[in-house]
């Protein structure tokens, strides 16, 4: 079983080429969805945040996103502290995702910061799924309802798709133009 990174970064569709790739048959590990959930159900993420940023942490016994999202975006110090508080949980709930699926040539993991927390490196291959800076503030702005500075804040935290590219050696341009079908049949003959 080969084991995939998907990334990209704010804005890019990694989702919406996880849902294809999902829809195509092959399993799909929803990194950033299943990190939430994890600080909502996990005693030791709860604990080790709380004890991190303080009660206003959690409101209502759920994670405080607002709060959390301003925190992370804020310091880079202070976001390295809060991925090595969840990290480890999420890379731990995917090993034992993976044990049920011995009978799959390929499995993807989709994530945003791979490359920036080197976890890019547990995977056989990384795709990195991007898109023109124009086009992934407009998903965001109908997204999120946010600012543009918001988008600007959070796109700053992350590394550039310049950057990504050298570390990978498969791109899907999710540029609303060029089919992503195509590219993705493509990788997919590549990796198996």
């Amino acid at each position: 079983m080969k084991k995939i990174g998907l990334t990209g970064g704010i804005g890019s569709g990694k989702t919406y080429v996880a849902q294809i790739l999902e829809k195509m048959g092959y399993p799909v590990y929803y990194s950033d969805t299943r990190a939430k959930e994890l600080c909502n159900e996990d005693p030791l993420i709860i604990r080790q945040l709380k004890e991190l940023l303080g009660n206003d942490a959690y409101k209502n016994e759920k994670l405080n996103k607002s709060f959390i999202s301003n925190q992370i975006f804020s310091s880079p110090d202070l976001r390295e502290s809060i991925n090595s508080i969840i990290h480890p949980v999420v890379r731990n709930d995917f090993d034992q995702w993976l044990e049920n699926l011995s009978s799959h040539s390929l499995v993807f993991n989709e994530a945003a910061i791979l490359f920036e927390t080197k976890s890019y490196k547990r995977f056989d291959e990384t795709i990195l799924v991007y898109a023109p800076l124009e086009i992934k503030i407009q998903r965001l702005i109908s997204r999120d309802q946010v600012s543009q500075e918001e988008i600007t804040a959070k796109m700053n935290a992350q590394w550039s798709d310049t950057k990504k590219m050298t570390l990978t050696r498969f791109h899907i341009l999710n540029d609303e133009k060029t089919p992503l079908l195509e590219q993705i049949e493509t990788i997919l003959e590549k990796l198996n």
